[in-house]
């Protein structure tokens, strides 16, 4: 068996999909839609739409198999994600790859397999619309077009679920996006007895940007700050725009001592774009954190608000970055 290598974009994929917050969300009539046409289009027993993690395949949707997901090591579909074109495998039985993979030679008993990755705006393959028989079969260009076609409606319902949960100024999750994110980190640090602290930053005299300088312009420095976040905390942390000029961000695995440091980077970050002396404006910031205690915060909603009053207290003092 060959398990499927990492594409070159991981990272990106990863946080991509991340970003959409429907990982291990309920079933969806509109990708089920999908997945049952396909299955009676194709005349076959299993139709999915595969969402690839870090190290499974979740099925988003799944007809005609009982699974919710499988280790990403046995799927086909870590394989599709390879490539932009369809991949057919006609006879898994005969092909080295899938020969000896446990879903080939135990349940369900894959013999055909056709496989369209689904892409993201950024070029990011997500996950792929696929159709499994459990006898060997052909598929002509035909077939190839049809199954596109499909996976290109599925395609267009992720876009539609991102828009729902990103903030389409700056690209980081909007509120409902950030707290869902936010939410199932905090339960993950719960698990594992990780720390895990919030910030929460806003804007200094953002309004005056707008009135001098129009909107357009705030605009701008919105998404530059929004820019200016992402590249100085980690891939892991959840980044979002709570709305206006308002930002918060989920540092998992950190304490107040290691926080001092991503907040010096933000610091001397915002100070190198301030420099540009033309823009004829500067960006300046307050930031509240707060630690998560689990007795104290049982949720993500209250770990905000005790961030939001310690960043209030900060701009009621006048300490700006």
């Amino acid at each position: 068996m060959h398990a499927p290598p990492l594409p070159p974009d991981e990272s990106r994929r990863i946080e991509t999909l991340r970003a959409l917050n429907i990982l291990d969300t309920a079933p969806e009539e509109r990708f089920d839609r999908l997945t049952r046409l396909a299955k009676r289009l194709f005349n076959v027993p299993i139709a999915l739409v595969s969402l690839v993690d870090t190290d499974r395949q979740w099925f988003k949707s799944c007809m005609g198999l009982a699974a919710t997901e499988t280790t990403r090591d046995v799927s086909f579909c870590g394989h599709t994600i390879l490539d932009d074109d369809t991949l057919v495998v006609a006879d898994a039985a005969l092909d080295p790859r899938f020969a000896d993979n446990p879903l080939v030679t135990g349940p369900p008993g894959i013999r055909f397999y056709a496989g369209c990755p689904l892409q993201a705006a950024n070029g990011s393959k997500l996950g792929t619309l696929c159709v499994i028989d459990t006898a060997p079969r052909s598929f002509g260009a035909d077939d190839l077009a049809l199954l596109r076609d499909l996976a290109h409606m599925a395609e267009q319902e992720l876009a539609a679920v991102q828009l729902a949960s990103m903030d389409e100024l700056t690209l980081l999750s909007n509120r409902r996006g950030f707290e869902r994110l936010a939410q199932q980190a905090l339960n993950m640090c719960r698990r594992m007895g990780k720390p895990a602290a919030m910030l929460y930053v806003d804007l200094d005299l953002f309004k005056q940007i707008n009135d001098r300088f129009g909107h357009a312009e705030g605009d701008r420095a919105l998404a530059d700050f929004a820019r200016l976040l992402r590249e100085t905390f980690r891939e892991v942390d959840v980044i979002g725009r709570l709305g206006g000029d308002e930002f918060a961000v989920l540092v998992t695995n950190a304490d107040e001592h290691t926080l001092a440091e991503p907040l010096a980077r933000l610091s001397a970050a915002v100070h190198a774009h301030n420099s540009d002396a033309a823009r004829g404006y500067a960006l300046r910031y307050s930031v509240g954190a707060a630690q998560f205690d689990p007795e104290r915060h049982p949720g993500v909603t209250e770990l905000m608000a005790a961030a939001d009053a310690r960043m209030y207290a900060q701009k009621q003092l006048g300490r700006k970055d």
